[in-house]
């Protein structure tokens, strides 16, 4: 009876506790977990293991996210046990979410896209174990589509941890039509209240709580409401810059209330922060202070090292406002000193997983190298102790005539033993620069893969909007004909106005697609590897204003000054203009990319320059792109031209544009690429090109 007991126990109470919601979201109290963690330990049954490790990872996603990392780990690794690829994929999607969360982005973006690739493909719809907790329908397709919408919702936070604004809200919107197609409403819960933050962070208040509101419309139709607390946070947020303080500060109440209902223990915190902003709003430091402590003693009970860094920053500016150094010093310490380890351990991270294949290649060439090294010195030993003792015979003995020709026999078959070795030796060394040769290919064309990638994402948010208005306006015009035939005029032309506000968006929308499409057949015409006359002042001045604009659509905050300095002698060369160009606008963004780190550091009196210039010099032209930045460190400064090394933070780069540009100067153009770099003061990356060769 006891097995019987247990089986009931899993599948019917759970059934009880989510009566009113979605079968995919599961909501345990605390006694069921204990009671699930006892099963766990007693039960030899695979399929139930997997079952059981799946609700408690995922009841432990804002309690403890590294014992929730663990628990989907086991889901996974039972799942391929099992052969059962759904489950499979589920299991990514959770570990992938959850390494996002702890900052390993790379292996988080690994999960993800091996779990796409899963649910991309019908075969998995077959032989889907207990489909009744992916599918309220039972029907296999809507299994897959449900997974495949909460995958694309949790990609598009590794891409907002990551800064890609532009892939988390098109990411997201892939979500939500997925939700759309399948009417399930969990899936357009929380895709909703992503768009709705995300618009929120970019500045678009309106949008934002457009879609927060239709969030809570959602939760309250799914029974979803584990981060209900968020969707309330986010409309008081919007309340606060609307000034609107009283209608603010009941949504966030809502929202501590909804945290606590619902056992979300990060989302507490956050508005505990949102709150602070509030106060500083209404000029009442004090409170304001006093919830930006509360938010960092719950950060501190979570460990949450970046939220961690995030307040002792609040903390910082608010002692400040008020003049009271002695504290305001105090929290900038323990924000310098926790950003830079944190700054230590992303790198730290990336360049491990960059570096992984490269340090196994080593391993295998090292032990080849100890195993040769080995076999010579037996061989050494093996020839000394024979001619030792054919030296001394050649003394003592008559014969010693015969005695030297059989150890000339003995050297040389010895010697064609090592000439063989040495051959092996260069052919591994051949094997290994050939293997490098092909990771550096792959990578380039994984990038081009991004980029078509992007390319079709930044195609996609127009046509959505041009979409979505078209619908508006097939609803409106049904309207105005309503209101045409009541007669009551002033609405039609309300309901007029909106139809041509809309048509202009449409008009605006379908613009911005065509440019890009246009911008990609310019590119498409860029890559003839054609040399042609080309002006290189006009080609530098071109990259700088597109370089330093590229990056001011990305972050309105960032600001430089750009000086020129170009030599007017200088006549037309011919070059490749869209390989130099490639590498020019590589070096631009690279300064404008530490000199903005330079200026986010809080040094006060710091101006952030980037000067490009060119000079004719003899039967060489040079291109000099300089910045006053933080400088190479001279450990690194040997390395910054070696392939995937990189000294950017986890998402901001791949350690292949230096790389790039090394190959496209010294082998395409016969040139040269050099750095200089003075530590704290600032580099000067040179490109020299040789007249007579370009």
């Amino acid at each position: 009876m006891k097995p019987l007991f247990r089986i009931f126990f899993f599948f019917f109470i759970p059934a009880i506790a989510m009566a009113q919601q979605d079968p995919f979201v599961e909501n345990w109290s605390d006694t069921q977990i204990d009671s699930l963690r006892t099963e766990l330990q007693h039960t030899t049954n695979d399929t139930m293991r997997m079952r059981i490790s799946r609700s408690i990872g995922v009841y432990l996603q804002e309690v403890n996210r590294d014992s929730s990392l663990y628990f989907q780990t086991q889901q996974l690794t039972l799942a391929r046990k099992l052969k059962l690829k759904l489950w499979e994929a589920d299991a990514l999607d959770a570990t992938g979410w959850v390494l996002a969360q702890l900052k390993n982005y790379p292996l988080s973006l690994q999960h993800f896209l091996e779990g796409i690739a899963i649910l991309q493909n019908k075969d998995c719809e077959k032989d889907i174990w207990l489909i009744s907790l992916f599918a309220k329908d039972g029907k296999p397709e809507t299994a897959r589509l449900n997974s495949l919408g909460w995958i694309y919702n949790d990609l598009s936070q590794l891409y907002k941890a990551t800064g890609n604004h532009e892939k988390e809200l098109s990411t997201l919107f892939q979500g939500f039509a997925i939700g759309k197609r399948i009417n399930d409403y969990t899936v357009l819960s929380i895709t909703s209240l992503n768009i709705a933050y995300a618009y929120l962070k970019s500045g678009n208040p309106d949008s934002a709580i457009l879609y927060a509101q239709e969030t809570l419309k959602y939760m309250a139709k799914s029974g979803y409401n584990t981060y209900k607390g968020d969707a309330l946070c986010t409309i008081g947020s919007v309340n606060v810059e609307r000034n609107k303080y009283a209608e603010a500060k009941q949504y966030f109440d809502k929202s501590l209330i909804g945290y606590k209902l619902y056992n979300n223990k990060t989302g507490i915190p956050n508005t505990f922060l949102a709150l602070a902003d509030l106060y500083k709003a209404m000029g009442k430091i004090d409170s304001s202070i006093y919830y930006t402590q509360k938010a960092l003693l719950d950060y501190k009970v979570l460990n949450l090292p970046t939220s961690i860094n995030t307040t002792f920053a609040a903390m910082y500016k608010l002692y400040k406002s008020t003049g009271n150094t002695d504290s305001a010093f105090y929290y900038l310490q323990l924000y310098t000193s926790l950003n830079d380890s944190l700054a230590i351990a992303d790198k730290k991270k990336i360049n491990e997983y960059q570096n992984v294949g490269f340090n196994d290649q080593i391993k295998i060439q090292q032990k080849e190298q100890q195993r040769i090294n080995r076999e010579n010195a037996i061989r050494t030993y093996a020839l000394i102790a024979p001619i030792a003792v054919f030296m001394s015979f050649a003394f003592l003995l008559v014969r010693n005539t015969r005695i030297r020709r059989k150890a000339n026999e003995i050297l040389q078959k010895q010697k064609t033993e090592i000439e063989l070795q040495k051959k092996n030796v260069e052919g591994t060394l051949s094997e290994l620069k050939l293997t490098q040769a092909q990771l550096i290919q792959s990578e380039k064309m994984a990038s081009l893969g991004e980029l078509t990638a992007g390319i079709a994402h930044e195609i996609q948010n127009p046509l959505n909007f041009v979409n979505n208005f078209s619908e508006v306006n097939q609803e409106l015009i049904s309207e105005m004909v309503e209101e045409v035939d009541k007669g009551n005029t002033d609405e039609v032309k309300a309901i007029a106005n909106d139809i041509k506000a809309n048509e202009e968006k449409i008009n605006h929308h379908g613009k911005r697609a065509d440019a890009i499409v246009k911008g990609m057949l310019q590119h498409s015409r860029s890559s003839s590897g054609v040399k042609e006359p080309t002006d290189i002042n006009a080609l530098c001045d071109e990259c700088l204003r597109l370089s330093y604009h590229g990056l001011r659509a990305k972050d309105k905050s960032f600001n430089a000054t750009m000086k020129t300095n170009f030599d007017a002698s200088i006549e037309k060369v011919n070059i490749i203009p869209q390989d130099i160009g490639r590498v020019v606008m590589n070096l631009l963004t690279n300064a404008f990319y530490v000199v903005d780190e330079k200026k986010k550091s809080g040094i006060g009196s710091y101006e952030p320059t980037v000067t490009i210039s060119t000079k004719k010099n003899g039967n060489k032209i040079e291109i000099r792109v300089a910045d006053n930045g933080n400088g190479i460190p001279e450990s690194v400064k040997e390395k910054i031209f070696q392939p995937f090394f990189t000294t950017k933070p986890t998402g901001k780069g791949t350690g292949l544009g230096l790389s790039l540009s090394y190959d496209i100067i010294t082998k395409g153009h016969n040139g040269e690429l050099k750095a200089e770099t003075k530590e704290g003061e600032g580099s000067t990356f040179i490109i020299s090109l040789p007249i007579n060769d370009i």
